[in-house]
């Protein structure tokens, strides 16, 4: 059974999930799709913080608790349905790829509600923060790459120029037809790199 690794890259009440194996050494798609990390995919439940500001503060944290707990839920539920997937075509999902923002810790909610640009980076690591907990939940070993940094340290880690990355990683698109974006061809790359970065990339009994 071959190892596989899934690369995420979060949005607010959704991801991209991109999973690939190697292949002679070079880096194919397994699966991919976009899954939702809410059930009511609409802006109350896809911005909890935003929503929550617009409440007073206890029912805003209730509120912000509920969306959390169901994301953890979605997040949990999708990466178990991309294993599953993956075992029935004999490979183990055995890594994850996190693409994270800019790391900035939050403080506490009274403090988020209170400025503007704190509640957007919240919405956003609510939703990351669920997919972290979702993949150690399957016992997936984790790499954390800031987005910013996913290039350069992809090119460092595989040796390969940031402009070959891209083609290469544009072209593992075309088998799976659209939606090929930024958002899978990222997902991919981490995906990649979280394989690369594991000690067995040997097919295992």
């Amino acid at each position: 059974m071959k190892n596989a690794a899934v690369g995420l890259r979060p949005h607010s009440g959704w991801a991209a999930f991109v999973a690939v194996s190697l292949e002679r050494g070079e880096p194919v798609v397994l699966f991919r799709e976009r899954a939702h990390l809410v059930k009511v995919f609409n802006y109350s439940f896809r911005q909890p913080y935003h929503t929550a500001a617009r409440a007073p503060l206890e029912e805003g944290r209730a509120f912000i608790s509920q969306v959390r707990a169901e994301a953890r839920r979605l997040a949990y539920r999708g990466l178990r349905r991309v294993q599953t997937k993956l075992q029935e075509a004999n490979y183990r999902l055995k890594y994850c790829g996190l693409l994270l923002a800019s790391g900035r810790a939050l403080p506490g909610l009274e403090d988020i509600l209170a400025a503007h640009p704190l509640i957007h980076t919240a919405d956003g690591e609510l939703f990351r923060e669920a997919l972290m907990h979702a993949s150690g939940k399957c016992g997936l070993k984790q790499l954390q790459v800031r987005e910013k940094e996913l290039l350069e340290r992809a090119a460092k880690v595989l040796r390969r120029k940031e402009k070959a990355l891209l083609w290469q990683v544009t072209e593992m698109g075309k088998p799976m037809g659209s939606p090929w974006s930024q958002d899978e061809k990222f997902a991919a790359l981490v995906g990649w790199l979280a394989l690369s970065a594991g000690k067995d990339r040997s097919t295992a009994s």
